[in-house]
């Protein structure tokens, strides 16, 4: 039986977690295949097929442009009986998790959130969670028929396996007390690297002392194609916009790479950035507890390193 992927897009284009759920699908060894509700570009979808679908539904009602998550569970429950599919795997962010909580809870499926790697089906059906906000590991037997999986940003490599899929238009009865709720209005991260897909995050904290000296962080991350975050502090003075505020009650990001510069190392700011794969924390404090949670550390002020890091950067280049 196929595997459901449900993908999510932002202007047009499918977002990167939303690639590594197909690939991740694709692993799994039964034919894939995708679901995307609203405008999404024709080309968009048909490169779905680069990371393992083999066929690629779409729902194109303008209706489903918002993310109206009771509309979207509709949708994705309906997909799923008619592709007679068993397992529905999609990628942990602010729409994805809600809507797979309300499928599973509509088709009775085994619910798995922050998943991070592929399942052990030697006796059954496990798979590894994260939890406590990263800091442990949970192996969860799924033992009902249904499944539902989402899976936390890096977990699985997108990494291409294929050609193009096919574009099916899939049309769908959704009653309209899906929409009982009407998105207003939304305040969306701008910038050329949007936080919760970067790859790289340069922050900085209080030890800027001043949202004045923040330019120095931009051309860092400007050198290393990054994102710019902040701690919770800097976005609650109004030195930086609130969506670039990391943490635990801010954005969680899960980076290849995230540079904390001037920030001290509340436990609140790790929880969010503790699946990084890489920290380097540069602060002048050398008893910053941040340090403790570093791959690499620079004990200096960020005003001298952070020109010389980003020039010596460019020179590389």
């Amino acid at each position: 039986m196929p595997t459901l992927v449900f993908v999510e897009s932002a202007e047009g284009k499918i977002k990167k977690t939303s690639l590594e759920a197909v690939a991740y699908a694709h692993a799994l060894g039964a034919s894939v295949t995708a679901i995307a509700l609203g405008a999404v570009d024709t080309a968009e979808l048909e490169s779905l097929g680069k990371y393992g679908a083999q066929k690629v539904l779409h729902v194109a009602d303008s209706k489903f442009n918002q993310g109206v998550i009771q509309a979207y569970a509709s949708v994705l429950t309906q997909a799923l009986a008619d592709e007679k599919a068993d397992i529905l795997v999609l990628a942990d962010s602010s729409l994805g998790t809600p809507v797979a909580a309300r499928v599973a809870a509509r088709t009775g499926s085994s619910l798995a959130s922050n998943v991070v790697s592929l399942p052990d089906t030697s006796a059954g059906f496990v798979v590894k969670r994260s939890i406590y906000t990263g800091k442990a590991f949970a192996n969860v037997a799924l033992n009902n028929a249904k499944k539902v999986i989402s899976l936390k940003k890096n977990a699985a490599e997108a990494k291409e396996v294929g050609s193009t899929a096919s574009v099916t238009p899939y049309t769908v009865s959704v009653p309209d007390t899906d929409f009982a709720v009407k998105i207003l209005s939304s305040e969306k991260a701008t910038g050329e690297v949007l936080l919760p897909e970067a790859n790289i995050v340069v922050s900085g904290g209080r030890g800027m002392k001043g949202p004045e000296h923040w330019g120095m962080l931009e051309d860092l991350a400007k050198v290393l194609h990054a994102a710019t975050g902040c701690s919770k502090p800097v976005s609650d003075m109004g030195w930086r916009p609130h969506h670039e505020h990391v943490g635990q009650t801010g954005v969680k990001v899960a980076p290849q790479l995230y540079v904390a510069v001037g920030i001290s190392g509340a436990i609140q700011h790790l929880a969010g950035v503790n699946s990084s794969k890489y920290i380097v924390v540069i602060n002048k404090d050398a008893e910053a507890p941040f340090f403790k949670a570093a791959d690499y550390g620079i004990v200096g002020d960020a005003f001298e390193v952070i020109p010389k890091l980003t020039e010596a950067l460019k020179a590389a280049k």
